[in-house]
């Protein structure tokens, strides 16, 4: 609706304090032609808007200049109550301030939003943490976000995927909760890079202030490198046959490999089974799970590794068995 589009506008300005009409289209999905029409109604209705030509110009507010929010609609009402991840406020030692600022916030609804908000609250509840949590210690993490807040340099000891210490000076540019771990975004030496905090054995506040790439947006950031890891990421497939007594549990999977497929059920009952996995030692691992209640037909090299395993084992049992008084 051209009502909410209109006060977005007012609230973008207030924010960016100066935004050009293609940036307002852009954020908006709208053309830039409309921004025109939506800024001509703006001034007809008496807010003080000016624009400013040339290089860093743009549309601005007056210093100072603040709108009232005279509402919201039902659907950000519930959007906003649904949006506070607890794991991760709790990190941040802000859940106090959240829950504070969700008790002003309700106060300043009105009685139906007041009512709608607490509907949404009492029929949906997200609950972000695993089931089985890691239980990773982000000691650094304080450190992190004062290096943060105050745009300040930080000397890391970082701890290597192979156990190696190596020592950094890092530009923060942002932390990023994924699950229950947390990742530092920081500029090294021109790249950007993503440290995981757990891995940080040591963080220290330089005297240096630290410097933010221009343009730099954490969230496209952070979307862009993710899908590259998991496209980065071995992938292999494996048809397996399962039983009836394994099929209710194929689709829990496991953390690094995941069932495509469940084929009908033949004359025995049992079904042919696409699973894909990262490493031979992850397909093993999932098809042992099972026992004898799912046959890897191909590849073999999976096949082989599996009865190698399940031989080994066998043998174990029976020595420990012939140990025993």
């Amino acid at each position: 609706m051209r009502a909410d589009r209109l006060l977005s506008i007012l609230l973008l300005l207030q924010v960016h304090q100066r935004l050009t009409s293609r940036d307002l289209a852009e954020r908006l999905e709208v053309s830039e032609r409309t921004i025109h029409r939506d800024m001509e109604a703006l001034c007809a209705a008496g807010v003080p808007l000016a624009a400013q030509r040339g290089a860093g110009g743009g549309w601005g507010l007056p210093d100072g200049y603040r709108t009232n929010l005279t509402g919201l609609n039902p659907s950000e009402v519930q959007a906003v109550f649904l949006a506070q991840p607890a794991g991760p406020l709790r990190d941040l030692g802000l859940d106090a301030a959240a829950r504070a600022g969700t008790l002003k916030l309700l106060a300043a609804l009105s009685s139906p939003q007041r009512k709608n908000a607490e509907y949404i609250r009492q029929r949906i509840h997200i609950d972000t943490a695993a089931w089985h949590p890691s239980q990773e210690k982000a000691q650094a993490l304080p450190t992190l976000q004062d290096a943060l807040w105050q745009e300040r340099r930080v000397h890391l000891t970082y701890q290597r995927s192979d156990g190696a210490p190596v020592e950094r000076l890092v530009d923060p540019l942002g932390l990023v909760a994924k699950g229950s771990a947390w990742y530092l975004v920081a500029e090294v030496e021109g790249e950007v890079r993503t440290y995981r905090v757990s891995r940080v054995q040591a963080a220290r506040l330089a005297d240096q202030a630290s410097v933010r790439p221009e343009g730099f947006d954490l969230a496209a950031y952070w979307e862009k490198s993710a899908a590259q890891f998991v496209a980065s990421l071995p992938s292999h497939e494996a048809v397996l046959r399962a039983s009836p007594a394994a099929q209710p549990h194929l689709r829990h999977g496991g953390r690094y490999t995941r069932v495509e497929e469940v084929g009908p059920p033949g004359e025995d009952g049992w079904r042919r089974v696409l699973l894909r996995y990262e490493t031979l030692e992850e397909g093993c691992q999932f098809a042992l799970g099972f026992g004898p209640e799912v046959e890897v037909l191909e590849p073999l090299e999976l096949r082989l590794r599996v009865i190698k395993q399940a031989e080994a084992t066998a043998r174990f049992y029976a020595g420990r068995a012939a140990e025993a008084p």
